[in-house]
């Protein structure tokens, strides 16, 4: 059966989660048979947009270039799934009416659990001024006012939260509906399938 594409794209700052919700994502949809390309904000600048510094133009054109690349994609039947701060309400809003079928996930985080959890330690330099232009501490971070799904990391387990981004999207019909397995989204071979991937990647 041959699938629509689309573009879901995660937004929030750095550390929310999104990237471990977008491979999350991603591998219920491999398993219902649609192609995927999972394209994560830190990946693309070491490729697409190297040399691109952090200012607020070339953060704009960072997202614009995952935006076309996701345009790209999304028009020939591929669910393209973006992962970047992305942290300026316009240029997101741009890319969203660039692509068409597009939907927005705001991963929310308090920045005092960010700042807790802080595994690469980014957030206390950027606190004690080591790094400048950080994103949610000394650069603006616009929330999304209208996204498809908003999630709290801080509230809900990543299952959860998947839960929720998979209902919206069967809701829009981007995806067809799961056959119906006992334990809610993941059908046991899922499970595994995501699983083995997270640690694989070492998330778990």
């Amino acid at each position: 059966m041959e699938h629509q594409g689309f573009t879901l794209w995660f937004t929030g700052l750095s550390g929310a989660g999104k990237t471990t919700l977008a491979l999350k994502v991603e591998e219920i949809l491999r398993q219902r048979g649609m192609k995927v390309e999972l394209l994560d904000g830190d990946v693309v600048r070491q490729n697409l947009s190297k040399g691109l510094g952090f200012s607020k133009e070339d953060r704009d054109t960072n997202i614009k270039r995952i935006g076309f690349v996701c345009k790209l994609l999304t028009r020939n039947g591929v669910v393209a799934i973006a992962s970047a701060i992305s942290p300026y309400r316009e240029v997101r809003d741009f890319v969203r009416q660039d692509v068409g079928a597009f939907a927005e996930v705001y991963v929310k985080c308090p920045l005092e659990t960010l700042v807790q959890r802080d595994v690469k330690g980014l957030y206390k330099k950027a606190l004690a001024g080591e790094i400048a232009n950080f994103t949610g501490v000394s650069d603006p971070y616009e929330e999304p006012r209208h996204p498809e799904v908003l999630v709290d990391s801080s509230q809900e387990t990543p299952d959860e939260s998947v839960t929720k981004i998979i209902a919206k999207l069967e809701a829009l019909q981007y995806i067809p509906p799961a056959p119906q397995t006992p334990g809610g989204v993941y059908s046991n071979a899922e499970r595994k399938a995501v699983e083995d991937r997270l640690q694989a990647l070492g998330y778990i």
